[in-house]
């Protein structure tokens, strides 16, 4: 094994190159910095933007992101402590949670960790698309923008649930069409703090809470199919998503903050490999996580932790690529596949109206199942 000595004069090789400065690619560089290495993070848009998410994140990352120096609450962050869910046709139960959550813009969330990142010295390149990714003999990367190459040990692609790159490295699921997209809008209204909701519809489900200013962010998953049969996406909530009540209330009593809703197509919950030719993958690049499942943005943040503590390995020199490799797919299987399976058992089961009303009156006659459900979803605390 190679000594991992990065020449400082060379300001265009570093210990880790992380494609993606969104919130996992950003973690995942504080991270690694603060262990000691040298990180280069590349995202192709600006700072800080909105993006469509559900916008909770469950308790259990909240050790972790405070020991990397970053606390939601001095952000505005909403605590969550109660779960609704509702049919397709208004039918609703709530229920406490165990552990809770937070919720908190991914514009906020973001920009401050970019924030964060650069105060700590995490080099940072903005408006920036790589172009390509290639592996060479030596061990080492070779990252190409248009404007520069640079020169790695490890890369890592947070770049979200699809790009280019996916095509460049030949991963499988980027052929592969899917039917489902994902809306997201900010808006003005009463909404209560503590509150998450899941609120179903035929064709798809929506999750409401407040954020941070006394926003109310509301982000839905719906099928094409269901798209087509109306002329703009403001037709299908004032016809379509309001015949659920709650939903109607929304769209009805509150004020858009966004000139238009933010909309993200191709959204495809296939599996996906962890690392591809060398390269690890966080976030939803390892992994779209069903929105049944509760917490893909906690499940991102815990990606970045089981990510950083193989590559500090490898690059200390103490397991070799192939076992840093290995590794981080059994850690990232063994923390995330029972969630995943979970989604798919409930995926029949919402999004449809009839199956939707009848798990909600199975729910009505069993309360005790839906605190256990969502417990299900919520991992252990990560340090």
């Amino acid at each position: 094994m190679y000594l991992f000595l990065i020449v400082l004069m060379n300001k265009n090789s570093f210990d880790v190159i992380i494609i993606g400065g969104g919130l996992a690619g950003l973690l995942c560089s504080i991270d690694l910095h603060k262990r000691g290495f040298s990180v280069l993070v590349i995202e192709k848009k600006s700072y800080p933007l909105h993006k469509v998410c559900g916008e909770y994140i469950s308790n259990e990352v909240l050790p972790y992101l405070k020991r990397l120096g970053y606390n939601p609450s001095d952000s505005g962050a909403k605590e969550i402590s109660r779960f609704m869910i509702s049919s397709s046709n208004g039918a609703s139960e709530t229920c406490e949670m165990e552990m809770g959550g937070f919720s908190l813009s991914r514009y906020k969330l973001d920009h401050d960790l970019f924030e964060l990142a650069s105060s700590l010295g995490v080099e940072l390149i903005s408006n920036t698309a790589v172009t390509e990714i290639s592996f060479n003999d030596d061990e080492s990367f070779e990252v190409k923008t248009v404007e520069k190459t640079y020169g790695s040990n490890v890369v890592i692609g947070a770049y979200g649930k699809r790009s280019n790159i996916d095509k460049g490295l030949g991963r499988d699921f980027f052929s592969k069409r899917t039917s489902y997209l994902g809306v997201k809008h900010h808006f003005k209204g009463e909404h209560e703090d503590d509150l998450v909701c899941l609120h179903n519809f035929d064709g798809g489900y929506c999750g409401v809470s407040k954020v941070e200013n006394g926003l109310i962010n509301i982000s839905y998953l719906i099928t094409n199919d269901v798209l087509k049969r109306y002329k703009n996406i403001n037709e299908l909530e004032q016809v379509h998503l309001s015949k659920n009540p709650f939903l109607k209330n929304i769209f009805e009593n509150s004020t858009p903050v966004f000139e238009k809703p933010l909309v993200i197509s191709q959204i495809n919950f296939g599996i996906k490999q962890t690392v591809e030719k060398h390269v690890l993958m966080i976030g939803d690049a390892a992994g779209m996580i069903h929105p049944l499942c509760g917490n893909g943005m906690a499940m991102a943040i815990h990606s970045t932790k089981l990510c950083s503590n193989q590559v500090s390995e490898f690059l200390s020199q103490k397991i070799s690529r192939k076992e840093m490799e290995s590794r981080y797919r059994n850690v990232w299987d063994k923390a995330f596949k029972r969630r995943l399976k979970l989604g798919n058992l409930m995926q029949p089961l919402f999004g449809k109206g009839w199956t939707s009303n009848t798990a909600l009156r199975v729910i009505k006659i069993l309360p005790s199942i839906l605190p256990k459900v969502v417990s299900l979803s919520h991992g252990a605390p990560i340090q």
